[in-house]
């Protein structure tokens, strides 16, 4: 997972504009210490790649952490670092804040993955670009991490018809009557659709290569999925809308391919801490 410099970058100015004030004034910065990271809740860790690459920057030795995706239970020490009292209280929060919302959103992941498998193992936990701006990158190291997939991570990837396209375009009968040309155009990509159950059978004879589901009940895709792979066995077919961590089994046991989700970008931070003592 690449994240770019410019993120380690603004992770300490955005804390650390131009010095620790307080360190300055007790006059206590050379002094050499040594800072533990530990959790007090189980949890999917997150993020000790990018600290270490702060404090990299801070003149702060890293001595030993454990890296993205490990399990951690709670009184687990994930991190250790030395330096100077000036480094490390300038990497302290900025890395903390790091591990306690990024790790969160893994954790949660974590647990959805495991609620959906145990409807269906063979479904996949997708998650959508609703996340908060400017955090792209980590939210998607995080919720990779915690197992989940990336619906989509932007526009240039898979073409994914919602009905405001076809409100432009025509309507849906215009769009099925011009699929085989559009498929040609995109010979490399896949074609999805959004829709409803009630469209969907249409869609799939047309030949699209997947549907998504909005906001239908588990029990009418249940009922639909049978029908949908009768037509195409290599049909995609993904639910979405209101899937969360309540009903991610239900909607898995209904035999679709993927579960899309906004819920995953969102998560209460962890309780994580640190230890500092002088050396």
């Amino acid at each position: 997972m690449y994240i770019p410099e410019s993120f380690i970058e603004e992770l300490i100015a955005d804390d650390v504009p131009s010095l620790d004030l307080t360190t300055h004034v007790l006059g206590i910065g050379a002094e050499r210490g040594r800072m533990e990271y530990f959790t007090r809740e189980d949890a999917v860790l997150c993020g000790t790649e990018e600290a270490a690459r702060v404090f990299a920057k801070l003149g702060v030795t890293v001595v030993d952490y454990l890296p993205t995706g490990t399990q951690l239970s709670a009184g687990q020490t994930f991190m250790t670092v030395e330096g100077t009292a000036a480094g490390l209280h300038m990497g302290w929060k900025c890395c903390l804040n790091v591990f306690e919302y990024y790790s969160a959103l893994a954790t949660k992941a974590r647990r959805m993955v495991e609620l959906t498998h145990a409807g269906n193992p063979r479904c996949h936990v997708l998650t959508t670009r609703k996340r908060m701006p400017g955090t792209k990158a980590m939210d998607t190291k995080a919720l990779l991490a915690g197992g989940a997939f990336p619906h989509r991570l932007g526009l240039s990837e898979t073409a994914l018809v919602f009905d405001h396209h076809l409100t432009f375009y025509g309507g849906l009968d215009k769009f099925i009557a011009d699929l085989p040309e559009l498929r040609c155009k995109l010979c490399e990509k896949k074609l999805f659709v959004e829709c409803s159950v009630a469209d969907a059978p249409r869609l799939v004879e047309a030949g699209v290569d997947g549907v998504q589901l909005d906001k239908a009940p588990a029990d009418q895709i249940a009922a639909l999925v049978p029908q949908l792979r009768a037509i195409n066995p290599r049909i995609t077919i993904v639910a979405a809308g209101g899937v969360n961590l309540t009903n991610a089994t239900e909607y898995a046991a209904t035999g679709v391919d993927g579960l899309a989700t906004t819920c995953l970008h969102f998560a209460k931070p962890l309780d994580m801490s640190v230890r500092m003592t002088a050396l």
